[in-house]
């Protein structure tokens, strides 16, 4: 048997590895009985020796091993581990046994390993796994294989520093005075660790997760920060010096004008990492330091999240459902930017998606890709905004239009048509909070009358960490926080605290440790307040009554607030107070 460690195997396990290999088809008797003699006088690894002299590939070893051994085999070569996958067993042990995580399915986590035989390796895992509550699923996989997942644990910073080490060097022999020929220096040679510096930055920032990459630049450094969960983290600082290169590189990926650093400039690009197929929608703004970039990461590859994991319950979801059956009208979703809005269109969309029914959207970008839905994108650069595609959409005889944003007068008028035409619209707008949406429509020059008569539901949310599932315990509540939060659950239906006992507050929060990045979060949910539009509510819009008026009625009938709604997602432990008060504090 080949190990990972430099030990030989025994003599009986080895025959009896061989003989299977014969007995199952893997190789021929007589090519054992090459390699046996080869064996004995190289004293080399039985299985090495049948990759070395082409017997056998490497993948094809691996097969007959995890045969052999009654495992599952796995090729990890074109697998994408997840960063928080990895961080679960440390990099000094992955290294050392030559094993590598690479799925985790509730509390079971498969493990690939090289060598089975190996009982401190197999020992280690059963300690792992029992410090952690995790069932341990071996499979068998080639060392390539391991060693491919391995690599991509490779410090972000390590990577990067080679590559300025790489171009420091060839900077200091560009000034030598030998050097004669300085311009006959094949320039993608110069490029080449920039270019590595670039590719590290991307494919770290979408294996973390990341929604977003910021590229900063100030008087001495250039700063990389990445958006996990809505937070943003310094990820590396680099030299001065390599900003322009940078820049460049990042505008000829996005087919946008190198020479110019005057102008903001946008543009998309697309890269494969792993399994994820990924769009990144790129914004460059000139500084006074130079320009900043920021880079939106869209996940092709992703699909919209339900209803429910999205975190819309009780009451409100009933509320959701409903005017979903209904065959025209105006849904709402309000809003600040980066809060999870289009995602929830996503979600409804995914509901409504049949063959029996024409979908046309209208975005800006296309950020989920929902096979049976037409969607289209705007290009303000040649005329097509949300106005001008939206009067083309209605000629598509579509049943459900999803315009991406609306952003003026004209567009809220042909929404609003469109509605009362028999047609189910679907857009986003702008407000602190559901009833905002109102207001705003009318500050916009809409005729409260026209708005009675179109919009079925309106909307809010906002996006909150959750609890890391890993490190959360419960806290101990001081009189004072008790008090505030039973000050917001009063008048919130029973209906929202389905599995709660409303009378016995627990409230939870993350320590920290390494599947969470010591943040104590893994992942965002939503917080919402829905308000349909009932006949008291059209009402009070219809006499142009206060927000205030219209909130008080909306209580009545059983919506909650945005914060209301967040302290029962702290009751059930999915966030924490600091969370709420972060993102509902206006």
């Amino acid at each position: 048997m080949d190990t990972p460690i430099k030990t030989s195997p025994t003599p009986a396990a080895s025959l009896g590895f061989e003989k299977f290999l014969v007995d199952n088809g893997f190789i021929k008797s007589q090519i054992a009985a090459q390699i046996q003699v080869l064996q004995q006088k190289t004293g080399q690894d039985f299985g090495q020796l049948l990759i070395s002299q082409k017997a056998l590939d490497e993948e094809d070893l691996a097969k007959a091993k995890a045969a052999f051994f009654n495992l599952p085999y796995t090729d990890l070569r074109q697998f994408s581990v997840p960063p928080q996958v990895l961080a679960l067993i440390p990099s000094e042990s992955v290294n050392f046994y030559n094993f590598v995580p690479f799925e985790l399915t509730g509390r079971n986590l498969k493990v690939a390993i090289t060598n089975p035989t190996n009982l401190s390796a197999l020992e280690a895992l059963e300690f792992l796994g029992q410090k952690q509550n995790l069932q341990v699923q071996l499979y068998l996989a080639s060392e390539t294989s391991v060693g491919v997942v391995i690599g991509k644990k490779q410090n972000l910073k390590k990577v990067v520093g080679e590559a300025l080490k790489d171009i420091q060097t060839k900077e200091t022999a560009s000034l030598k005075p030998a050097e004669t020929k300085k311009e006959q220096k094949p320039a993608v040679i110069e490029e080449a660790p920039i270019i590595k510096i670039v590719e590290v930055i991307l494919t770290n920032a979408i294996e973390a997760n990341a929604s977003d990459i910021h590229i900063e630049p100030s008087e001495k450094d250039v700063r990389v920060r990445y958006r996990i969960d809505g937070i943003l983290h310094t990820s590396l600082m680099l030299p001065k010096s390599v900003q322009p290169s940078i820049v460049t590189r990042i505008k000829i990926l996005s087919n946008l004008k190198i020479d110019e650093s005057r102008l903001p400039q946008d543009g998309r690009f697309h890269m494969e990492v792993g399994k994820k197929s990924v769009d990144l929608r790129v914004s460059i703004l000139p500084l006074i330091y130079g320009e900043k970039i920021v880079m939106r990461i869209l996940d092709k590859s992703t699909k919209a999240p339900t209803l429910d994991q999205l975190g819309v319950r009780g009451r409100a979801l009933t509320w959701v459902n409903d005017n979903l059956k209904k065959t025209h009208g105006i849904f709402l979703i309000t809003g600040p930017t980066g809060s999870g809005k289009s995602t929830t269109l996503y979600s409804i969309l995914s509901i409504l998606n049949t063959t029996s029914v024409n979908i046309v959207t209208l975005e800006d970008p296309v950020e989920y890709f929902i096979e049976g839905v037409n969607q289209s994108q705007i290009n303000p650069d040649i005329g097509l905004t949300f106005s001008a595609g939206l009067r083309s959409i209605l000629r598509q005889d579509p049943n459900i239009v999803m315009v991406g944003e609306i952003r003026d007068k004209e567009t809220a008028e042909l929404a609003v048509q469109a509605a009362l035409t028999g047609h189910l619209v679907f857009s986003t707008l702008h407000t602190n909070n559901a009833i905002g949406a109102i207001p705003r429509l009318i500050d916009m020059g809409m005729e409260p009358f026209l708005l009675v008569a179109s919009i079925n539901v309106v909307g809010a949310q906002r996006l909150v960490r959750k609890i890391c599932g890993y490190c959360r315990k419960e806290v101990v509540l001081t009189k004072a926080v008790e008090e505030v939060i039973q000050k917001e659950l009063i008048g919130i239906p029973d209906d929202y605290f389905e599995g709660l006992d409303r009378k016995k507050i627990k409230v939870f929060k993350g320590e920290g440790c390494e599947k969470c990045g010591h943040t104590g979060y893994s992942g965002r949910m939503g917080i919402f307040e829905v308000l349909p539009t009932t006949i008291e509510i059209q009402d009070l819009i219809l006499g142009k009554n206060s927000a205030h008026k219209i909130y008080e009625e909306a209580q009545k009938i059983g919506m909650i607030s945005l914060k209301q709604d967040g302290m029962v997602k702290v009751l059930r432990g999915d966030t924490s107070i600091e969370e709420i008060i972060r993102v509902t504090t206006e």
